[in-house]
């Protein structure tokens, strides 16, 4: 029998909830966890602040489990009695996962307990075949949610419980106005909880607007760093032409496990993915040129180890909830504070340490002037950096025999869906395939027509010639123009000339 985590036990918490997150060796709560349950637990509306990477997803996903599954007012009858709004599809996948491994021991009174996700990118069938077989927990992002609520789908009104995690990565990506048209179709009576790494002014007049005198908690003092001390932060000011040969030699470095490498265009994501597995890394991408499924696959590989570096754009950082990253490289300068934030949040995270490098371009210093200011970090002006530079090998623990390359090129995981869109490859394999095609013969009988009509004889005027020599000529455009014009100058010269002469010997 597996023994219960006397923590989650002595707070409250239902036994088979403590069982599974035991079996996921999740044995002390966070301070995030440990000031949240008691009053979550209670049914009272709260607003939990802490940086990524503290461990906000049980701060609500516990207490919610344990509400839904005890409320003897809303008994689980297949109508969702919980909802989790998330910004990201990626971040909807980490926190159903989560979910569903700490409710595995739950059970309705005829029914298995169900966690389902809803969001976009993916056919609609089966989000609405789930939810008509039924389910207690929906976690979904707010488009895909909306629009299945407002086709009658998606039932709201038998909540119980309502949660906006990452709050302000949904404000930064517009999707307040559809987060309070959800809100309008859920029940007064409902427990809201709210979780934010910052706390931007609409997202206080959001939580005043539909929250019942929510509780503030932060897991930290409010003078506390907005950085986890267990990150060791570099930053370097790197040339754009040299950062590819700079970052594989980081990737070098002593005591390197996985990697994340943020870029602000979707297009340098893929171009640094692509430029790295020519270098031979084992390297995946994530951004918004890629489909879903790409998407899904290259973060499967990245938790499973198959790559250990993955490069990707600002918005997928909110998705990507892996402790082990050891690494964050920003390829280029986030755009202020918060993103600086919330990228290097990947990395140092359950107590782990961690080392967050940033490449700071000549056009990227007034950026990096206003981050560094804001967050306090000491370095208005980084040092002058190149791939040769003696100071990052001995700062990073790079080997000083290290080189661009670390073996043969590797084929990137990730292709853009435009490369399939624009036809290029598809171009260059048809054109390799016709070099070894036999060349096709024509079998069938050239017709001549006329107003669209046949013509069995010859045009007037027009050079004679056999039948069957025609079709070989038609093939080719160009020499049936050049023969053609050819032909034409032959008959004008002749009788020109012809007629020059009889005109010559009439006059004499």
């Amino acid at each position: 029998m597996t023994q219960l985590n006397p923590s989650f036990a002595k707070l409250g918490v239902r036994d088979e909830i403590v069982r599974a997150l035991a079996d996921n060796g999740i044995e002390h709560p966070f301070a995030i966890q440990e000031l949240t349950l008691p009053l979550a637990l209670a049914g009272d509306d709260l607003i939990g602040q802490a940086r990524t990477g503290m461990g906000k997803t049980y701060a609500f996903g516990v207490p919610l489990l344990h509400r839904v599954s005890t409320d003897e007012s809303r008994p689980l009858t297949g109508t969702p009695r919980a909802l989790v709004v998330v910004p990201t599809r990626e971040l909807c996948l980490q926190v159903y996962d989560d979910l569903a491994a700490a409710s595995k021991y739950l059970s309705g009174p005829d029914r298995k307990f169900t966690v389902t996700s809803i969001y976009g990118g993916r056919p609609y069938e089966p989000q609405i075949e789930a939810l008509r077989k039924g389910v207690d927990v929906v976690v979904g992002t707010p488009g895909r949610l909306l629009d299945l609520a407002q086709q009658g789908h998606l039932q709201l009104g038998g909540l119980s419980v309502l949660v906006l995690d990452e709050a302000d990565e949904m404000l930064d990506l517009g999707f307040l106005p559809d987060i309070e048209r959800i809100l309008r179709l859920t029940p007064d009576d409902r427990q809201s909880m709210l979780f934010s790494a910052t706390m931007p002014d609409p997202i206080i007049t959001l939580a005043r607007t539909f929250m019942n005198q929510p509780t503030h908690i932060r897991a930290e003092a409010p003078h506390s760093a907005a950085t986890h001390d267990t990150t060791e932060q570099f930053a370097y000011r790197a040339h754009a032409l040299d950062k590819a040969e700079l970052v594989s030699r980081i990737l070098q470095a002593e005591g390197r496990g996985a990697t994340m490498i943020f870029t602000r265009t979707k297009r340098t994501a893929q171009k640094v993915s692509d430029e790295l597995a020519e270098r031979g890394f084992k390297v995946d991408a994530v951004h918004g040129d890629l489909g879903q499924g790409a998407r899904e696959k290259a973060l499967k590989s990245f938790r499973t180890g198959a790559v250990d570096v993955l490069v990707a754009t600002d918005v997928a950082a909110r998705g990507i909830d892996i402790d082990d990253v050891t690494h964050v490289i920003n390829y280029q300068c986030p755009e202020d504070e918060q993103a600086y934030v919330h990228r290097i949040g990947r990395t140092g995270r359950a107590g782990k340490t961690g080392v967050a490098i940033t490449l700071v371009d000549w056009d990227e210093l007034p950026r990096w002037e206003m981050i560094d200011k804001a967050l306090d970090l000491g370095c208005p002006d980084p040092a002058e950096t190149y791939s040769s530079s003696p100071h990052i090998y001995e700062e990073l623990g790079i080997p000083t025999d290290a080189t661009g390359n670390v073996g043969a090129a590797r084929r990137s995981g990730a292709k853009r869906r435009s490369d399939d869109a624009d036809g290029s490859e598809t171009r260059i394999s048809s054109s390799a395939d016709s070099a070894d095609r036999p060349a096709r013969t024509r079998n069938r009988t050239r017709r001549r027509t006329r107003g669209g009509k046949p013509v069995t004889g010859h045009v007037e005027g027009a050079a004679t010639s056999d039948e069957g020599d025609a079709a070989p000529v038609a093939e080719s455009d160009d020499t049936a123009g050049e023969a053609s014009h050819a032909g034409r100058r032959r008959r004008r010269r002749r009788p020109r000339k012809t007629e020059a002469a009889t005109q010559v010997a009439t006059t004499g």
